[in-house]
């Protein structure tokens, strides 16, 4: 006989033996069995194989599964197992990959998202309180944070929703400014409310100057990513991964990038790199894994020791910092972190938050960071986010032509018996803070533009509050100023200085609208943003309006939409019509 058939009947003799017996042995696929198969090799040519063993339930990916394998040649089938135990008989091509709904998920929490509530702004009575005070804001972090929330069939919480940065999320088409000494224009316009009728609505707006991509600074940046525990989900590692490689993209190739990671220690991942090395930056950013407790402070004190090292005198010195904000190990506390990071700010080093994931997000540490250190917020729920923020406004994102800028409006008591500022409410300052220089305020990116709206009730409109029985009558004005609404003024320091500059303005009968359809088409689809913030916080002050009515105002405003960010606000107005009151747990 042949060898070949030698070593085939040796092998049937052996399958044969073992198939009889596994009645009384242990289950072959379980972890426990010590039970061990000889490895087969095949030919080259060999495609077919026929499997034998037991039914067992499904097990995890990396459970050993034993098996018996025959060479391909046609051989006469093994004798029926005994009857309590069922065999299969599996033929076809050997498949490695595991079947994906057998792969265990990410564990996603839910509801501890941790946001600062606040109240929304009042009307106040001019005649009492003529002066509004406030410093811009152009982050973006609660738009991006309601949409993902509705994405998820969920309202978001109402201390997740600011109101202007819903409506700074867009850019409108304000007239740019001349030259980079006076970075501001204004543009002011007043129009019928659609909240209630018989009021205003006062809507300001600023653009910043654009600064050419051939000569901006140069950047000296720090990447200061979170590597902890909590970033393993793949809306959170993989997208900062993913959103700092787009970033790349945008540097010139005097730019310079560091990275600095954080766990439960810190550490340095890559020394200050020239940005033309791109593969070498990106091979640090590829081997990152997430792992461990959450040192955040320790990482954002060596992330300014680094850029503090390297600072480059001449360009824009900024820490990039990206994480979930669950900082649990050393300094926690936000106003120790505030007070570390306002003083590393004197130094001329800025810092931008880029906030990831949803469930145990930390929104309220990250906006006390960025507001304290001269930069923005903005949250990544996807890559077009990534894209919108890291590509298409990266020079806005990364270079300031305006720093602690701050806006004052008085209102004429003559012609306006109340007013209230609509969103801006983390944004409030005292009325003599406007004038004094060592109060910190907002930055204002290359082309930014940033609005503000207000709503007014005439003297003789329907007010919230009534006169006071001792309350004085408002004084007699000039003519001139009997046809103004009030006066606006905007202080500005530039990037490399420490002296505020100011512009102003009048809100006049000039700028004014008769009906809400005659509006500039921007300050239309503003107030439509608005509206939806206001309805998803509460409506408090929103009157009669519905989604249905906020649907109709965007869509008749919605102009000019090159990447179809006004379009997909219509979806998230649809989405908040059905979507359900609290996010549902699902792991």
């Amino acid at each position: 006989m042949s060898r070949f058939y030698l070593t085939l009947t040796a092998g049937l003799s052996i399958t044969l033996v073992t198939a009889c017996s596994q009645s009384a042995a242990p289950d072959i696929a379980s972890p426990s069995s010590e039970a061990t198969t000889p490895k087969a090799e095949f030919e080259a040519d060999s495609s077919d194989i026929v499997v034998t063993g037991q039914r067992v339930a499904a097990r995890a990916m990396d459970t050993p599964l034993a098996v018996s394998v025959i060479g391909s040649e046609s051989v006469a089938s093994p004798p029926p197992p005994p009857a309590q135990v069922q065999k299969m008989v599996v033929t076809g091509s050997a498949i490695r990959a595991p079947i994906p709904d057998r792969m265990m998920s990410y564990y996603q929490d839910v509801g501890r998202d941790k946001f600062t509530s606040t109240q929304e702004n009042a009307f106040k009575i001019a005649q009492d309180e003529p002066v509004s005070t406030f410093s811009i804001d152009v982050d973006t972090a609660s738009y991006s944070f309601v949409r993902a929330s509705l994405n998820n069939n969920a309202l978001p919480q109402p201390a997740a929703v600011r109101t202007e940065e819903l409506i700074n999320y867009f850019p409108y088409d304000y007239a740019a400014p001349r030259s980079a000494q006076q970075p501001f224009s204004s543009n002011v316009a007043v129009f019928p409310s659609p909240f209630t009728a018989g009021r205003k609505l006062v809507r300001i707006g600023i653009k910043g100057y654009a600064i050419e991509r051939a000569t901006r600074p140069r950047a000296n940046l720090v990447f200061l990513i979170d590597t902890s525990g909590s970033m393993n989900a793949p809306n959170k590692l993989p997208l900062v991964k993913k959103s700092l490689g787009l970033l790349l993209d945008q540097l010139g190739p005097n730019d310079r990038v560091s990275i600095v990671t954080y766990a439960g220690s810190a550490g340095t991942a890559l020394e200050p790199t020239p940005a033309s090395q791109k593969d070498k930056i990106l091979a640090v950013i590829d081997q990152l894994g997430a792992g461990g407790s959450t040192a955040g402070a320790e990482g954002i004190r060596q992330a300014y020791a680094l850029a503090g090292r390297n600072l480059d005198s001449n360009g824009v010195n900024r820490v990039v910092l990206a994480t979930d904000g669950d900082f649990n190990v050393g300094i926690t506390d936000q106003n120790e972190l505030k007070g570390y990071i306002e003083r590393e700010r004197g130094k001329g080093i800025f810092l931008s938050v880029l906030g990831f994931g949803m469930g145990n997000y930390n929104d309220a540490l990250m906006q006390t960071l960025a507001q304290n250190g001269n930069g923005a917020a903005a949250y990544i729920d996807t890559l077009g986010e990534a894209r919108k923020t890291l590509v298409d406004e990266a020079s806005s994102t990364l270079f300031p032509i305006a720093k602690d800028v701050k806006i004052q409006v008085e209102f004429n008591p003559a012609t306006v018996a109340e007013y209230r500022l609509i969103g801006y409410e983390t944004r409030m300052l005292n009325r003599d803070d406007f004038d004094n220089d060592k109060v910190d305020a907002g930055d204002v990116g290359s082309g930014q533009t940033v609005t503000a709206i207000y709503e007014i009730v005439p003297v003789g409109g329907p007010r919230t509050m009534g006169d006071l029985r001792y309350s004085k009558p408002a004084p007699r004005m000039a003519a001139a100023s009997a046809s103004e609404y009030g006066f606006v003024k905007i202080r500005y320091k530039l990037p490399r200085s420490d002296r505020s500059q100011l512009i102003s303005t009048p809100i006049d009968r000039r700028v004014e609208f008769a009906r809400f359809a005659d509006a500039p088409q921007d300050a239309r689809f503003a107030t439509g943003v608005a509206a939806f913030a206001e309805l998803l916080r509460g409506g408090k002050y929103s009157g009669s309006m519905t989604y249905d009515d906020v649907l109709q105002i965007v869509g008749a405003s919605r102009g000019t939409d090159d990447f179809g960010y006004r379009m997909e606000l219509t979806q998230m107005v649809r989405a908040a019509k059905t979507a359900g009151s609290m996010a549902k747990l699902e792991r």
